[in-house]
């Protein structure tokens, strides 16, 4: 008998302690939910272009910038009939150096503009960028001729133009 007082509460005892865990309510990790937007490659592409303006923006007014010193420079050895075959040849170097940074400029600019034309995301922000290779197209034939001065003024309208771009581009 005092096995049995013994063993009794023993298995009941037993019997709640197996059943509890069943009784508990299995807590299921949470599903994963799953964003899908189909604007995410076109968000990218948004950002990825709005960079290359903003870029474009600073290697223009930069090279405005440059220029303003360098062309008056020189076209006051130019216009200096007394100057010495040095600064003319060292003139004639900063002639063709204009001339490349003005190529590499429009490489640039005609580049930003194809991606602008080809994407999908962009072609709606092409009439605001559309043109700008000609205008520094305008700029390169200005400095060809001579008028490295001139030769900014189209410049500016691409930088004008740039900014319009970037503003319209949530």
């Amino acid at each position: 008998m005092k096995i049995i007082r013994f063993l009794l509460p023993l298995a009941v005892i037993a019997a709640f302690t197996a059943t509890a865990p069943a009784q508990k309510p299995r807590k299921t990790p949470p599903t994963p939910k799953v964003v899908t937007s189909t604007n995410l490659p076109a968000d990218g592409e948004l950002k990825a272009g709005a960079e290359k303006v903003s870029i474009q923006i600073k290697n223009v007014t930069k090279f405005i910038f440059v220029l303003g010193g360098v062309a008056s420079g020189i076209e006051s050895i130019d216009k200096d009939p007394k100057a010495a075959k040095a600064a003319l040849d060292a003139n004639s170097a900063n002639k063709q150096a204009v001339m490349q940074a003005i190529r590499n400029l429009r490489a640039g600019i005609a580049a930003l503009e194809v991606d602008f034309r080809v994407k999908p995301a962009l072609k709606k922000y092409l009439p605001q960028i559309q043109g700008i290779t000609d205008l520094v197209a305008q700029s390169e034939d200005l400095a060809a001729a001579g008028r490295f001065s001139d030769s900014g003024k189209p410049l500016l309208t691409v930088v004008e133009k740039l900014a319009d771009t970037l503003a319209a581009i949530p």
